[in-house]
């Protein structure tokens, strides 16, 4: 079936209105909780500046089932709540009424995350106005028909949500073979008290930062830069230079040194795979060993990548910036090489099964992901007036 006889089919003769956001749907605005009032666990997540939880808290403001967009920090991203939860004062929310479902929003809004995320004011703090999302035009099929309208919404709801639960049941593996991987991980890199020889980081490795690139960012340059996105994807997030200002080299063990609070990046560590390829970014560490024969470049790997000596650091509430005296007296555990190369061995295996891009669950996760892209702009792609009469926010 086509797209243009699938659409045919689901509207059967309905007509559609374009209609501004905020006319159909007026979106709320969180409340400001302080400091003092988050907990480390409870109740109801809050959201502040970021899909992940500020914190939590006793109450929640928003109810289940209802689509949030955040408009400071990581300002423009969308998200959708099937728990309540605590929406902060830099959150706005939108509820279902009569003539619109707040997951069929939610569908559409994700086809229009380039547009909002286009509208984002760049400064030491990235904001969204609520003016940049309200003038967006909403399809509303069967607008005179509120009753048939939101069964056609729900219709394509279902739909779109079949793949989502489907993706989300594949990352839900992903996550448990991760718990899996760290378990053994930190399970092989324990040792216990006086078994193995300890040495403090700086005894057995080099260390270098790096240096800011922003003005020299160059898309077509040949030097990829080094930053805390590009370790936290493991290199699929891409920012390139034509200038090499802080040279790396095959082996280099690269660090994020600051980040956000609760954030995952922070100590997250990169090994470099080939020389002249890469420069570093600031506040990204750079290790080199000093001696082969004492302690192998790819067991440090793996003892530096998210060490918990270094993760203590974060607090929880404020931007962690890791020092470099911090990071160099952190005590690395040296044992025989014929061990190091067991566990090295053990662990490039859980790491090959866990990330891989081109086979195992991270590809089926992308591939799951491509298909509800697919079915959302065909089930989305209702057709729209001419001229076209968006307002410009």
């Amino acid at each position: 079936m086509s797209k243009d006889t699938f659409l045919e089919t689901l509207l059967d003769g309905a007509e559609v209105e374009w209609v501004a956001l905020g006319e159909i749907c007026k979106p709320k605005r969180g409340k400001r909780l302080v400091k003092k009032q988050l907990q480390k666990t409870g109740s109801y997540a809050v959201y502040q500046n970021s899909m992940k939880p500020l914190g939590y808290y006793e109450e929640s403001n928003v109810t289940a089932g209802t689509l949030f967009i955040v408009c400071a920090g990581a300002a423009g991203e969308i998200g959708y709540s099937i728990e309540p939860f605590w929406a902060a004062d830099d959150v706005y929310y939108f509820e279902s009424n009569e003539l619109l479902n707040s997951k069929f929003l939610y569908h559409y809004l994700l086809t229009q995350r380039f547009k909002i995320l286009s509208r984002v004011r760049r400064a030491s703090i990235p904001r969204l106005s609520k003016e940049s999302f309200d003038k967006i035009q909403i399809p509303i099929p069967c607008p005179e028909n509120p009753e048939k309208s939101l069964a056609i919404q729900a219709k394509i709801v279902r739909i779109l949500d079949t793949f989502t639960e489907l993706t989300a049941e594949l990352t839900a593996e992903l996550t448990a073979r991760k718990k899996q991987y760290n378990y053994y991980r930190d399970q092989l890199l324990t040792f216990e008290e006086g078994a193995v020889e300890t040495f403090p980081l700086h005894e057995i490795a080099h260390f270098r930062n790096g240096k800011g690139h922003e003005k020299i960012i160059d898309e077509n340059g040949s030097c990829v830069v080094v930053n805390s996105k590009f370790i936290s994807t493991r290199g699929a997030v891409r920012k390139y230079s034509s200038e090499q200002l802080c040279p790396l080299f095959k082996n280099d063990i690269l660090m994020v040194m600051s980040d956000l609070p609760h954030g995952k990046a922070l100590a997250k560590c990169f090994l470099v795979d080939q020389d002249d390829q890469y420069t570093l970014n600031q506040r990204i560490g750079a290790f080199s060993v000093k001696d082969e024969n004492i302690i192998s470049t790819k067991f440090l790997f793996y003892i530096l990548d998210r060490n918990r000596q270094l993760l203590r650091f974060d607090n929880g509430a404020d931007q962690t910036n890791l020092r470099k005296g911090e990071i160099l007296s952190i005590k690395i555990p040296v044992p025989s090489k014929d061990e190091q190369a067991r566990i090295v061995a053990i662990l490039d295996k859980f790491d090959t099964l866990t990330h891989s891009i081109s086979e195992g669950l991270p590809r089926e996760i992308e591939l799951r992901q491509k298909q509800y892209e697919y079915y959302r702009d065909v089930l989305l792609n209702f057709p729209k007036p001419e001229p076209q009469t968006e307002g410009v926010a």
